[in-house]
Parts: structure tokens; sequence; C-alpha cells
């Protein structure tokens, strides 16, 4: 008898001590991230925040590479060790975890109502009945300029292709590199370049939701009129060029030796650091009093994982992210990345808020390929890495690269084999 209670004393003590040590746990959310960048923002600035909002629950931003964060989630998610909230990629890597399971579905959650329409659909499913992941920022795309050279070249902000390529001309009898460019990484041909320049010619969402639906194809003059603008780019990136990687071109316009740097909103920071005086300004149009568009792409979100550990908790956080608060903080913070929530916000960066501000009066596009064109072989983004790096470095014609990505697209997507 004394043994069996023994026993039960000991038992209770051990669920006791367990049942402390879970309460110690409870209220401890993980964040899964690919921004190793933003570590010590969470820590020191967003994290403080929402604490004291939320006084009690901690949080852990917990990121891993970029390189190796979509592999490592997808394993921790398969194994349950993932965390409670998940950094969402846009388009497809995340709507396949929702189509197994692992994102919950947002529709109607507190903080969801403060995002359009137009800043779900990179986390929602074809059909736009389910959401799932909570919108957070976008990165623009266009040119930085040294304001120096220009200003001792006697140069302005280039607005249509034109005075475009006569400041190119001109950097370029002055000496310096006109376009600070390599071919080297391939992926900045498309994603900083292409779908960039392109937005003006196929005039922005109108062109991509017509290759989409079948109604457009790459080898109709509006696209092609993308790469053969970039055809013209050759004799201004510079010696080297195809051997010429993303950092080596960061550091060329760092030093001020390029006047012009097509830019991801994304480097303002890493330009601020190196202090060099730069401005922005949007793909020039192809003549004067033409509508602009600019790729503003949706590029990161959160979600909530179904096995969270603290569901309740996450769903504070989340509604915490939909808040003007953290939508000024986040812009602010992490330059170069744009708030896709509707709040008003005051942006201190001088680029980010030039940039911001196009989109007053530039239709807002994304990344051509980013919705649905990814999804078949040959892999499309891969694609067009490859045929607008040729395009840049001479070795392509832009018929015959229109003609490769149009071919691959009609072999597997429907709408393009009528």
């Amino acid at each position: 008898m004394h043994n069996t209670l023994y026993k039960a004393s000991v038992r209770a003590a051990i669920t006791a001590a367990l049942l402390a040590g879970s309460a110690a746990q409870a209220g401890t959310i993980n964040i899964e991230s690919w921004r190793v960048d933003d570590k010590t923002l969470w820590e020191d600035v967003l994290i403080p925040a929402f604490q004291k909002k939320n006084p009690g629950i901690q949080v852990k931003f917990t990121p891993t590479a970029p390189t190796e964060y979509d592999s490592s989630l997808t394993a921790r998610l398969a194994g349950g060790t993932a965390g409670d909230l998940i950094t969402c990629r846009p388009f497809d890597k995340s709507l396949d975890l929702f189509k197994k399971g692992q994102l919950e579905k947002l529709d109607g959650k507190p903080g969801m109502e403060y995002f359009p329409a137009s800043a779900k659909v990179a986390w929602q499913t074809d059909d736009g009945k389910n959401t799932y992941c909570m919108p957070m920022a976008s990165v623009m795309h266009g040119f930085f300029y040294n304001k120096k050279i220009f200003k001792d070249l006697n140069l302005k902000e280039p607005k249509t292709q034109a005075e475009f390529f006569a400041a190119l001309e001109t950097l370029k009898k002055a000496g310096k590199t006109p376009i600070a460019l390599g071919t080297a990484d391939q992926w900045e041909s498309n994603q900083i370049v292409f779908t960039s320049i392109g937005a003006n010619a196929w005039k922005g969402e109108e062109g991509r939701k017509a290759l989409i639906a079948g109604k457009a194809k790459f080898t109709d003059p509006q696209f092609v009129a993308a790469w053969e603008q970039m055809a013209k780019w050759g004799p201004y990136m510079g010696k080297g060029a195809s051997a010429q990687t993303y950092a080596d071109s960061q550091n060329l316009f760092a030093m001020g030796k390029a006047g012009i740097y097509p830019a991801g909103s994304w480097d303002i920071a890493y330009f601020n650091q190196q202090g060099l005086d730069f401005g922005a300004f949007p793909p020039p149009v192809a003549k004067a009093g033409d509508k602009c568009y600019i790729s503003d792409h949706t590029d990161i979100g959160m979600g909530i994982n179904p096995k969270a550990k603290n569901k309740a908790e996450a769903y504070k956080f989340l509604a915490w992210l939909g808040s003007q608060e953290f939508a000024d903080l986040y812009t602010n913070k992490v330059t170069g990345f744009f708030s896709l929530s509707n709040h008003l916000i005051s942006v201190k960066d001088p680029v980010a808020k030039q940039m911001l501000d196009w989109r007053k009066s530039c239709g807002s596009t994304i990344r051509l390929n980013a919705q649905i064109m990814n999804r078949g072989e040959p892999a499309m983004e891969n694609e067009l890495w490859n045929v607008s790096s040729q395009v840049l470095n001479g070795k392509m014609a832009p018929k015959d690269a229109a003609a490769k990505i149009q071919t691959g697209f009609a072999k597997w997507h429907k709408p393009q084999q009528k």
C-alpha cells in the first residue's frame, strides 16, 4: 500500500513539474523566416513593440539562411517541429504548404481587413477563395543613379527611353560605366530588369493576366519590346559584364564608378551603409505622356502553422502585424520593404519615399511570371534568367528569346495551346 501511494505521489510530482514546465513555455511563439538580416530588428524593435501591447507573450525570431529555408521548413513542418508563425514566400511555395494543410486559412481573421485585394493575391488559392498568409511587404524595381555624377554631367532623371539612352551615352563618353549590371548570377536579368522595364510595354497587370488567360503570347510585340530594349544595353554595361556578379555590380555603384544601377528597393539599405548619395527613377516610358507601370512585387507574408503550440498567441501576434504600428515600424526600419496594408505611412528614407511615391502616378504590377507561370516544365523562372542574360550579352536575338519562352510555356499551359 505504502509503495503504491509513494508511486502515485511521485507521478503527481512529475506531472506537476511537467505542467509547470509547459506553463513556463506557454505563450512562447517562434517565428520561422529566411530574413536572417532582420534578426536584430525583430529582437530590438519589433518584438518589444508587440510585447508592450501584449505583456507576458514571449516571441522568438529563428531565421534560416534564405537558400536553405524552403527545404528545412518543409522538413520541420513534416516532423512537427516548425515554429508557430511561418514567414511566407509569395505564390506557389506557400500555396503548396496550404494544400498540404500546413498553413491556416486566415480569411476574416483580425488584421486581415487592412489589406486590399491586390495585396492578398500572392497568398491565395487560384480561385481567390482562401487566403493563407497575411501580406507583409512588397519590394519595388527601378533604377538608382549617382547624384554627384549626374550633377557633374548636367543629367536629369530620364523619363523616356530616348532620354535614358542619351544619359547612357553621356556617361560612357565621360568614362563612367553607364549601367552597373552583370550577368554572371543571371537572376537580376529577369527579376530586376526584364519584368521591371517590360511592365511599361505590356501595361502591367493587363499584359500579365492576358498571358495566363491565353489571350496574349510572349511572341507578341509588347513582350518582345522588353528584350529589344535590353539588347541595346550591351555597350553600356562595362567590360567583363558577363563575368560580373550581383555583388560586383553593387560594389561598382557603391564606389562611384557607375552612373546607373538597375535596382531592387532592398538595395537601398546597402547603399545607405556605404554612405552613397543616390536617387531613384522608375523605368522610363516609350514616349512622353505614356502611362507608367512599376514592378511592385508582393514579396513577404506571414502565416500560422496549424500545429502551432501556441495558436491563440500566434493569432494575437498576427493581428498586431496588421496594425498601423507594425506597418510604420517595418517600412521605416526594413528600408526598401513597403507595407502592403492600406494604412497611411510616413516614409522617412528619402529614396524609399521617392519609390513609394511612384504608386501615385504609375500602375502597380507584380513580377510577370510569379503567378501560375512557374508551375510547368521547363521552369519558366530559370528559362527567363537564361534568355534574358543572353539577350543582355548580345548572344540571343529578342525574337528568339520570346520564341523560346513561348514554346516552353505552351508545352504545359492549356490556355496557351489554343
